[in-house]
């Protein structure tokens, strides 16, 4: 009785216990076979994004850099650049006029006038100019377009018929365009910061003709898809050196397409690259 009482006769016992155990296998064995054939899909689907997805999304890539290169105003990738625009700057109250001309990466013509404070709260109105003999050099296109150039570069090094081994390969290439892309959509957004004394000394100041006053200094420069005038004047108050500025600004319709393909070409390669780096080649146990 008391056997029965606790769980009931030894073979009954063994019998349960042998269900049980032949129970517990065949669901580890299940789940063994369900793991097994996951891996080998997960597999299946990181050689194939090894092999066919990266060309693919590389060869989608190169065709949006190629378009972005035709965009720019410079040779680039067979583009022959050296394309022209004219555009007017001006603020309110005519405190500035500046009409420029575009060519390359270089402001080959500008009539510009501004006015500037000088003593007893009078204006006074400054005019000088920039001619083609003197070109005003806007080396941010330039370097942008370098990096672009590199950023195809790094595509074209890659053979159509090449087979990618591991996913380290991959990042390698993704991530020599990303640096490259990075650098070249920065380029054009954020300027280079420059001091006043640097603004004062630059060589772009010797394409004025005439020269302008000792206290004042110009700036053409690019910030997202506008060109930027500024005028900056140092004054000295009390012994104190201070500097006012004031600017006039255009859009330019080539950057700003240039600046959404960048954007497009940086979103499609981060997103294969997020992929990749979440795609490894996992062990399969054989049970």
């Amino acid at each position: 009785m008391s056997n029965w009482y606790y769980g009931g006769p030894p073979q009954a016992r063994r019998g349960a216990l042998s269900n049980s155990l032949l129970k517990r296998r065949k669901r580890r064995k299940m789940a063994a076979e369900t793991e097994k054939e996951e891996a080998q899909n997960l597999q299946i689907e990181f050689e194939w994004i090894l092999h066919e997805e990266v060309h693919a999304v590389l060869k989608q890539l190169h065709s949006i850099l190629v378009e972005c290169a035709r965009r720019f105003p410079v040779p680039l990738y067979d583009n022959e650049g050296k394309k022209q625009d004219k555009f007017v700057l001006t603020v309110p109250q005519d405190q500035l006029k500046c009409v420029v001309t575009l060519t390359g990466d270089a402001i080959t013509h500008a009539d510009i006038s501004f006015k500037v404070q000088r003593q007893q709260q009078s204006h006074q109105n400054q005019r000088t100019s920039i001619n083609q003999d003197s070109p005003w050099k806007l080396q941010q296109v330039q370097d942008a377009a370098n990096h672009l150039q590199q950023a195809i570069n790094h595509i074209d090094n890659v053979d159509d018929s090449y087979t990618f081994k591991t996913s380290d390969e991959v990042l390698h290439v993704l991530g020599n365009i990303l640096g490259a892309l990075q650098r070249g959509r920065t380029s054009l957004v954020i300027p280079k910061k420059k001091s006043i004394d640097e603004l004062m000394k630059s060589r772009n100041m010797k394409s004025l003709s005439p020269n302008l006053p000792e206290d004042l200094a110009i700036s053409f420069y690019l910030q997202s898809h506008k060109l930027i005038f500024a005028v900056y004047q140092l004054t000295n108050i009390q012994g104190t050196m201070k500097f006012d500025s004031y600017q006039g600004e255009c859009s330019v319709p080539w950057l700003n397409e240039v600046l959404v393909l960048f954007t497009v070409s940086l979103q499609l390669c981060q997103q294969l690259k997020d992929k990749v780096s979440h795609s490894t080649i996992p062990i399969i146990l054989i049970l």
